[in-house]
């Protein structure tokens, strides 16, 4: 995110000025529902880290008024930003804490969240209130929300709705030319984690991505098919062991013990809703689990800790490709 800083630098004013301006009233389609702007938002409210990054990313730190659900701590180079902005939930916020900041927009990382089931909300309650929200597209394009509170996927994920995201949230904050630029920056990042890999055969090389664990004595939370970590997987060449098509199914680990994957990826998170959110904790287990400590990845030390927000739909997935790039490239996990 460096190089975007100094890439937005380098556009200067003129840069900026060529950049269409939003005209306003501005409809966006989002998920099924247009959602309308009279004017850029002044003040924002965010339900998902995903969407807070991006936002920060675009430089609109100024234009929030309130984010939650985090799963780790912000990049040190939005730090100051996020400084300045309430954090009214560190997991789901209540409808009344998100309502009272009076935000011009809600954006959404997951439908669960503000959706037809949403804990906090449905889009309709807000929208009753004049309070346009944005679900992030990675989150119902080609994904049905209401098997499960993780969804499936009925389509593999696109990385386009990524960039979809932060296209339509430049457009809405008038904000077109950091759109631009940081798209651009994100495109290369996956291109060059691509670039690392090629001609390596990786063929015969497998992995699984744990998420979490609503208790270390039972199933874990893993990445099915078609979803986000697959994705990362499916661009760098390594198959996914598992092969539910839920976004986060539960596997049993005698089950994942046969499959035997090559690589074992483990989320590290700040949150801590379940034990098993503590990556420690699931190193413990993967040592000392009558089972899990005879999988080939275990016992050769080839287990990769990346954040768990670098698992979702946002910019820090980018970050991830690079770490797994470098880990598959080198045949270990980086230090």
């Amino acid at each position: 995110m460096l190089r975007f800083a100094a890439l937005i630098a380098g556009l200067g004013l003129s840069g900026l000025a060529q950049a269409a301006a939003t005209h306003y009233p501005l409809t966006v389609e989002n998920c099924g529902k247009p959602q309308t702007f009279a004017q850029a938002p002044q003040r924002a409210v965010t339900i998902g880290q995903a969407g807070t990054e991006i936002l920060y990313a675009l430089g609109l730190g100024e234009r929030m008024a309130g984010s939650s659900l985090w799963f780790n701590d912000v990049l040190p180079e939005f730090k100051a930003q996020n400084d300045k902005v309430e954090r009214l939930a560190d997991n789901d916020p209540s409808f009344e804490a998100v309502v009272g900041k009076r935000p011009q927009l809600v954006t959404v990382q997951f439908e669960w969240m503000v959706g037809e089931q949403g804990v906090v909300g449905t889009r309709e309650q807000f929208q009753e209130l004049n309070i346009p929200t944005y679900l992030l597209p990675s989150d119902c394009e080609g994904k049905d929300n209401l098997n499960g509170a993780d969804g499936t996927r009925t389509q593999p994920f696109q990385i386009d709705t990524i960039y979809k995201s932060v296209s339509q949230l430049a457009e809405i904050f008038d904000v077109q030319a950091r759109g631009e630029a940081l798209n651009a920056d994100l495109r290369g990042r996956l291109q060059k984690a691509k670039a690392q890999l090629a001609g390596k055969d990786l063929s015969n090389t497998s992995a699984l991505f744990w998420f979490s664990s609503a208790d270390l004595d039972i199933d874990p939370y893993v990445a099915g098919r078609q979803g986000v970590a697959d994705f990362m997987l499916q661009t760098l060449g390594v198959r996914n062991v598992v092969e539910s098509h839920e976004e986060w199914p539960t596997v049993g680990w005698e089950t994942l013990a046969k499959a035997n994957p090559t690589w074992l990826i483990i989320a590290r998170m700040d949150r801590r809703r379940f034990p098993a959110d503590d990556y420690q904790k699931k190193l413990e287990f993967l040592r000392t689990d009558p089972v899990a400590k005879h999988l080939d990845a275990v016992k050769n030390g080839r287990i990769i800790i990346l954040d768990a927000d670098a698992m979702q739909a946002g910019i820090r997935l980018f970050r991830g490709l690079e770490t797994l790039s470098a880990a598959f490239a080198s045949g270990k996990p980086a230090q």
